[in-house]
């Protein structure tokens, strides 16, 4: 079977001013959306990134297989570090379709590749209400209690997926016990929800759909972030900024991102990069 050809890389945009981190992408399925079965090749998208000041990134493997992958991707790649986890859609699937016996062995890879030194973020995990029936709803804050007390355990950044969940992220977060570091990726919530993180010390990170038309309520919460929780990613391969939006994101994409958040909060792009920057490394630790 022929596979389809890969689309063109888009244009880089202009180099950011200074460096910054892109805390949350997925080089694996991004090789795989735009390659098929394709090995992976993340150097050369790191490298492009790199060419526009995206010069870190925190790269996510959420389930057993691409954790591996990450984390030995990790071994070799100092400007990258890792989150591992069973996303909440996946753990809700592998129940159904394997039984609570392969969940439970999933998550028992997962609590051994976390102890790897690469590995500073447990997640990303939550709750994903969006594609999982009700049913399974159950399934899904198990799994995300479990993974909240791997990040206590063994002090690392907790970071969450939350999708159509919001009240019940919070809830069993704080039922749990939140780890001294928790990151809200990709954040959907309102103003009165970024208010509520702030209140807790949470990060709360930023991708492309801030730049989207209809997202005010999305620009709202991000105008009461507080400048030292405010994270910047691109959840590559998905959630493409504006004047991408609809092809296949990389973190090279990130200066759309940066600059149209800089413009809205109104300060200098280099002190915004410069902020996050900083953030991450707060978040995340230094590397």
């Amino acid at each position: 079977m022929t596979r389809p050809a890969a689309p063109e890389l888009l244009v880089a945009p202009e180099p950011l001013p200074a460096p910054v981190i892109d805390t949350h992408t997925h080089l694996n399925l991004h090789d795989r959306y735009l390659h098929g079965d394709a090995v992976p090749e993340a150097d050369g998208l790191l490298a492009l990134a790199a060419g526009v000041g995206v010069t870190k990134v925190v790269q996510i493997g959420c389930d057993v297989e691409y954790a591996r992958h990450s984390v030995a991707l990790a071994q070799t790649r100092p400007d990258v570090i890792v989150g591992v986890s069973v996303h909440p859609n996946d753990a809700a699937r592998m129940h159904e379709r394997d039984g609570e016996h392969a969940l439970n062995e999933a998550l028992a890879e997962i609590a051994v590749l976390a102890r790897d030194d690469v590995v500073r973020a447990v997640g990303e995990t939550g709750l994903d209400y969006y594609r999982t029936d009700e049913s399974l709803h159950a399934v899904q804050q198990r799994a995300f209690r479990w993974h909240i007390d791997l990040a206590n355990e063994l002090d690392k950044t907790l970071v969450i997926h939350d999708r159509d969940s919001h009240d019940d992220v919070m809830a069993v977060l704080l039922e749990q016990g939140p780890p001294s570091r928790v990151v809200f990726h990709c954040f959907s919530g309102d103003a009165e929800m970024a208010a509520r993180c702030a209140e807790h010390g949470w990060f709360m990170s930023f991708a492309g759909p801030i730049t989207y038309k209809a997202n005010d309520g999305l620009r709202a919460a991000l105008a009461v972030v507080p400048d030292e929780l405010l994270l910047v990613e691109t959840d590559a391969p998905y959630l493409t900024p504006v004047p991408h939006r609809g092809k296949p994101n990389a973190s090279y994409l990130m200066p759309h991102t940066v600059r149209f958040m800089a413009a809205q909060r109104g300060v200098e792009v280099e002190a915004m990069c410069h902020l996050l920057y900083d953030n991450a490394q707060r978040a995340f630790g230094t590397w």
